[in-house]
């Protein structure tokens, strides 16, 4: 299934900015929901699609800045493009540490913050995407039986079929039809995309 629309998420106390913003961005055909402060932000439901957010570093209350802090411990992943009208070099190192896509300066361009926000789109869109895939890729391993599961764990430790009958005490020919089995099971095509799952899954940690 495809995501929703995008979104653009406007936090500014400044009401006449986000109002031009709103305008700027739908000239290019994005929805905009607009919020004066971080606990309006907070109290809405979260986008069900693509988004990111446009940022004002100093409002009154909680700034950009703790909501940025806030969300990461959340570990709410929402692209962040922060706006302020006076930038110094420590805030700016502090809100690119911290993950943000773009800082700008008021008064900037136009094109500037597009850019910015069709950047931040496709981050979004890139990692719901993967997270899509992590979660199918889960539901798979999930219909594994124990003895497969531990099965593929020597498999992509590169034991040949011989040295898993040995190590876990079966027959080879139960290690080949536990291995064909699980390889059908969880949709892999060949051993390096098995291991490429099971680097996603984190499996090695888990079963060792």
């Amino acid at each position: 299934m495809g995501d929703a629309n995008p979104s653009v998420l406007v936090i500014d106390d400044d009401t006449e900015f986000r109002d031009s913003v709103a305008r700027l961005l739908r000239t290019v055909g994005l929805h905009t929901r607009e919020f004066s402060s971080v606990p309006d932000f907070l109290k809405a439901d979260p986008p069900e699609g693509p988004s990111c957010l446009i940022l004002d570093v100093r409002m009154p209350g909680r700034s950009g800045l703790e909501l940025q802090r806030d969300l990461a411990a959340a570990n709410r992943q929402v692209p962040i493009i922060f706006i302020t009208a006076h930038a110094d070099v420590p805030m700016t190192v502090q809100a690119m540490k911290g993950g943000a896509m773009e800082f700008l300066t008021k008064p900037f361009r136009d094109q500037d913050l597009l850019d910015a926000v069709e950047a931040g789109l496709a981050r979004d869109r890139a990692r719901r995407e993967s997270d899509r895939a992590l979660a199918a890729l889960r539901e798979r391993f999930d219909t594994l039986s124990p003895r497969e599961r531990e099965v593929m764990v020597y498999v992509v430790a590169g034991r040949l079929n011989k040295q898993i009958a040995n190590d876990i005490g079966i027959a080879e020919s139960t290690v080949k039809v536990h291995r064909t089995n699980l390889m059908r099971k969880i949709k892999a095509r060949s051993l390096p995309e098995l291991s490429r799952m099971a680097d996603m899954l984190n499996v090695r940690l888990q079963q060792t």
